[in-house]
Protein backbone atom coordinates (compact mmCIF):
# COMPACT_ATOMS: atom_id res chain seq x y z
CA UNK A 1 0.00 0.00 0.00
CA UNK A 2 1.50 3.33 -1.18
CA UNK A 3 1.65 6.19 1.59
CA UNK A 4 -1.00 8.83 0.82
CA UNK A 5 0.26 12.53 -0.31
CA UNK A 6 1.85 13.91 -3.83
CA UNK A 7 3.05 11.55 -6.09
CA UNK A 8 6.21 10.53 -6.28
CA UNK A 9 6.98 9.79 -9.61
CA UNK A 10 5.29 10.01 -12.64
CA UNK A 11 1.58 9.67 -13.08
CA UNK A 12 -0.36 8.10 -16.53
CA UNK A 13 -2.89 9.88 -16.54
CA UNK A 14 -6.03 7.03 -16.76
CA UNK A 15 -8.26 7.54 -20.12
CA UNK A 16 -11.26 9.01 -18.44
CA UNK A 17 -9.64 11.71 -17.01
CA UNK A 18 -8.23 12.41 -20.28
CA UNK A 19 -11.89 12.47 -21.41
CA UNK A 20 -13.04 15.47 -19.14
CA UNK A 21 -9.76 17.30 -19.05
CA UNK A 22 -7.38 17.09 -22.53
CA UNK A 23 -4.64 18.46 -20.29
CA UNK A 24 -3.93 18.51 -16.18
CA UNK A 25 -1.46 20.89 -14.65
CA UNK A 26 -1.21 19.06 -11.85
CA UNK A 27 -1.39 15.75 -9.91
CA UNK A 28 -1.98 16.97 -6.55
CA UNK A 29 -2.71 13.72 -4.58
CA UNK A 30 -2.66 10.31 -4.82
CA UNK A 31 -3.91 7.70 -2.04
CA UNK A 32 -3.45 4.86 -0.33
CA UNK A 33 -5.83 2.75 -2.66
CA UNK A 34 -4.41 3.72 -6.02
CA UNK A 35 -6.62 6.87 -6.62
CA UNK A 36 -5.29 10.14 -7.75
CA UNK A 37 -6.54 13.71 -7.59
CA UNK A 38 -5.72 15.96 -10.88
CA UNK A 39 -5.92 19.80 -10.93
CA UNK A 40 -6.93 21.58 -14.43
CA UNK A 41 -7.71 24.84 -13.72
CA UNK A 42 -10.44 25.72 -11.15
CA UNK A 43 -10.93 21.39 -11.30
CA UNK A 44 -9.97 19.06 -9.18
CA UNK A 45 -10.55 15.35 -10.97
CA UNK A 46 -10.50 12.62 -8.72
CA UNK A 47 -9.95 9.40 -9.86
CA UNK A 48 -10.78 6.18 -8.29
CA UNK A 49 -9.81 2.25 -9.93
CA UNK A 50 -12.51 -0.17 -9.67
CA UNK A 51 -11.94 -2.73 -7.07
CA UNK A 52 -10.39 -1.30 -3.76
CA UNK A 53 -13.94 -0.89 -2.11
CA UNK A 54 -14.42 2.49 -2.91
CA UNK A 55 -17.59 4.04 -4.64
CA UNK A 56 -17.22 7.92 -5.49
CA UNK A 57 -21.34 7.89 -5.37
CA UNK A 58 -21.17 7.97 -1.67
CA UNK A 59 -19.26 11.18 -1.99
CA UNK A 60 -20.95 13.00 -4.22
CA UNK A 61 -24.07 12.66 -2.54
CA UNK A 62 -22.56 13.82 0.97
CA UNK A 63 -20.64 16.56 -0.71
CA UNK A 64 -24.21 18.10 -2.32
CA UNK A 65 -25.81 17.58 0.99
CA UNK A 66 -23.56 19.26 2.72
CA UNK A 67 -22.87 22.10 0.48
CA UNK A 68 -26.80 22.55 0.72
CA UNK A 69 -26.91 22.72 4.01
CA UNK A 70 -24.38 25.61 4.12
CA UNK A 71 -21.35 23.46 5.16
CA UNK A 72 -18.03 24.73 3.08
CA UNK A 73 -17.14 21.68 0.54
CA UNK A 74 -16.82 21.62 -3.61
CA UNK A 75 -19.38 22.11 -5.71
CA UNK A 76 -19.75 18.61 -7.59
CA UNK A 77 -19.87 19.34 -10.90
CA UNK A 78 -19.69 15.84 -12.81
CA UNK A 79 -19.73 12.09 -11.94
CA UNK A 80 -18.35 9.41 -15.09
CA UNK A 81 -17.41 6.36 -15.30
CA UNK A 82 -15.68 3.65 -17.47
CA UNK A 83 -14.66 0.27 -17.48
CA UNK A 84 -11.46 1.29 -15.44
CA UNK A 85 -13.00 3.48 -12.46
CA UNK A 86 -14.99 6.24 -11.43
CA UNK A 87 -13.99 9.93 -11.99
CA UNK A 88 -15.83 12.67 -9.75
CA UNK A 89 -15.00 16.43 -10.92
CA UNK A 90 -15.32 19.43 -8.10
CA UNK A 91 -14.69 23.24 -8.25
CA UNK A 92 -12.01 24.01 -6.13
CA UNK A 93 -12.55 26.05 -3.23
CA UNK A 94 -10.20 28.69 -1.79
CA UNK A 95 -7.75 27.42 0.09
CA UNK A 96 -4.96 25.01 0.39
CA UNK A 97 -4.58 21.42 2.11
CA UNK A 98 -3.62 21.84 5.70
CA UNK A 99 -0.98 18.73 4.94
CA UNK A 100 0.42 20.68 1.97
CA UNK A 101 2.70 23.83 1.12
CA UNK A 102 3.24 26.62 3.13
CA UNK A 103 0.99 24.77 6.12
CA UNK A 104 4.13 22.16 6.62
CA UNK A 105 5.93 24.66 8.05
CA UNK A 106 3.17 26.38 9.96
CA UNK A 107 1.67 23.68 11.91
CA UNK A 108 0.45 25.50 14.49
CA UNK A 109 -1.69 27.34 12.66
CA UNK A 110 -3.09 24.02 10.48
CA UNK A 111 -3.43 22.25 13.60
CA UNK A 112 -5.87 25.79 15.07
CA UNK A 113 -7.80 25.49 11.25
CA UNK A 114 -8.64 21.71 11.14
CA UNK A 115 -9.48 22.47 14.98
CA UNK A 116 -11.73 24.77 13.91
CA UNK A 117 -13.41 23.12 10.83
CA UNK A 118 -14.39 20.40 13.07
CA UNK A 119 -16.29 22.76 15.92
CA UNK A 120 -17.88 24.09 12.50
CA UNK A 121 -19.30 20.77 11.44
CA UNK A 122 -19.84 19.68 14.70
CA UNK A 123 -21.95 22.72 15.96
CA UNK A 124 -23.62 24.07 13.08
CA UNK A 125 -24.91 21.18 10.75
CA UNK A 126 -27.75 19.83 11.53
CA UNK A 127 -27.46 16.03 12.32
CA UNK A 128 -31.25 15.23 12.16
CA UNK A 129 -31.68 16.05 8.16
CA UNK A 130 -28.55 13.82 8.14
CA UNK A 131 -29.31 10.04 6.41
CA UNK A 132 -25.48 8.90 5.85
CA UNK A 133 -24.29 6.75 8.88
CA UNK A 134 -20.25 6.93 8.80
CA UNK A 135 -19.17 3.20 7.13
CA UNK A 136 -16.46 2.29 9.99
CA UNK A 137 -18.24 3.22 13.27
CA UNK A 138 -19.76 -0.39 14.77
CA UNK A 139 -23.41 -0.27 15.33
CA UNK A 140 -22.56 -1.54 19.22
CA UNK A 141 -20.83 1.98 19.69
CA UNK A 142 -21.10 4.08 22.91
CA UNK A 143 -23.68 6.46 23.82
CA UNK A 144 -22.71 9.75 22.12
CA UNK A 145 -20.64 12.42 23.61
CA UNK A 146 -23.58 15.67 24.06
CA UNK A 147 -25.61 13.71 21.29
CA UNK A 148 -25.37 12.80 17.78
CA UNK A 149 -23.39 15.64 15.15
CA UNK A 150 -22.31 15.56 11.82
CA UNK A 151 -19.07 14.01 11.44
CA UNK A 152 -16.59 14.09 8.63
CA UNK A 153 -15.64 10.29 8.87
CA UNK A 154 -11.80 10.70 7.10
CA UNK A 155 -10.92 13.30 9.43
CA UNK A 156 -7.36 13.42 8.68
CA UNK A 157 -5.63 16.27 8.44
CA UNK A 158 -5.20 16.48 4.38
CA UNK A 159 -9.07 16.79 4.22
CA UNK A 160 -9.10 20.07 5.56
CA UNK A 161 -8.34 23.59 3.19
CA UNK A 162 -6.48 26.36 5.51
CA UNK A 163 -7.63 29.79 3.59
CA UNK A 164 -4.82 32.82 3.13
CA UNK A 165 -5.44 34.03 6.52
CA UNK A 166 -4.82 30.95 8.62
CA UNK A 167 -8.51 29.91 9.01
CA UNK A 168 -10.31 27.03 8.27
CA UNK A 169 -11.57 27.12 4.29
CA UNK A 170 -13.26 23.96 3.91
CA UNK A 171 -13.34 20.37 4.15
CA UNK A 172 -12.74 17.47 0.97
CA UNK A 173 -12.81 14.02 0.99
CA UNK A 174 -16.19 13.70 2.17
CA UNK A 175 -17.42 9.73 1.34
CA UNK A 176 -17.68 8.78 4.87
CA UNK A 177 -19.94 12.25 6.17
CA UNK A 178 -22.64 10.63 8.41
CA UNK A 179 -23.59 11.38 11.90
CA UNK A 180 -21.67 10.18 14.58
CA UNK A 181 -20.02 11.07 17.98
CA UNK A 182 -17.80 13.97 17.41
CA UNK A 183 -15.24 11.93 19.02
CA UNK A 184 -15.03 9.80 15.84
CA UNK A 185 -13.50 12.91 14.00
CA UNK A 186 -11.61 13.82 17.21
CA UNK A 187 -9.73 10.66 17.74
CA UNK A 188 -8.68 10.39 13.96
CA UNK A 189 -7.44 14.32 13.56
CA UNK A 190 -5.61 14.49 16.51
CA UNK A 191 -3.97 10.90 15.65
CA UNK A 192 -2.94 12.34 12.08
CA UNK A 193 -1.84 15.47 13.17
CA UNK A 194 1.94 13.32 13.71
CA UNK A 195 1.91 12.23 10.79
CA UNK A 196 2.19 15.52 9.29
CA UNK A 197 3.38 17.79 11.53
CA UNK A 198 5.77 15.49 14.08
CA UNK A 199 5.00 14.88 16.89
CA UNK A 200 3.73 16.59 20.24
CA UNK A 201 0.41 18.64 18.61
CA UNK A 202 -2.54 16.92 20.04
CA UNK A 203 -2.74 19.13 23.02
CA UNK A 204 -3.09 22.37 21.11
CA UNK A 205 -5.87 20.75 18.76
CA UNK A 206 -8.13 20.13 21.52
CA UNK A 207 -7.32 23.53 23.13
CA UNK A 208 -8.12 24.69 19.81
CA UNK A 209 -11.43 22.93 19.88
CA UNK A 210 -12.49 23.17 23.03
CA UNK A 211 -12.60 19.88 24.60
CA UNK A 212 -10.82 18.01 27.49
CA UNK A 213 -8.86 14.39 26.15
CA UNK A 214 -11.64 11.46 26.31
CA UNK A 215 -9.02 8.43 26.49
CA UNK A 216 -11.57 6.09 26.46
CA UNK A 217 -13.65 7.32 23.09
CA UNK A 218 -10.05 7.86 21.50
CA UNK A 219 -8.67 4.29 22.37
CA UNK A 220 -12.30 3.02 20.84
CA UNK A 221 -12.46 5.57 17.87
CA UNK A 222 -9.03 4.80 16.77
CA UNK A 223 -9.36 1.26 17.00
CA UNK A 224 -12.66 0.92 15.11
CA UNK A 225 -11.40 3.25 12.02
CA UNK A 226 -7.96 1.08 11.86
CA UNK A 227 -9.62 -2.24 11.92
CA UNK A 228 -11.81 -0.73 9.07
CA UNK A 229 -8.65 0.58 6.77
Amino acid sequence: MSPAGPPRGPVEVPALVRAFAERVDDVVWQNEIGGFTFQQGDRFLKWNPFGNGVDLEHERARLAWARAVGHRVPEVLDLARDDAGQLLVTRALLGTSAALGEWLERPADAVRAIAEGYRVLHDRIPSAACTFRVPWVPDDHPPYDGGPVVVHGDACAPNTLVGVDGRFAGHVDLGDLGVGDRWADLAIASMSLEWNYGPGWEPAFFDAYGVERDEERIAYYRAAWEAFS
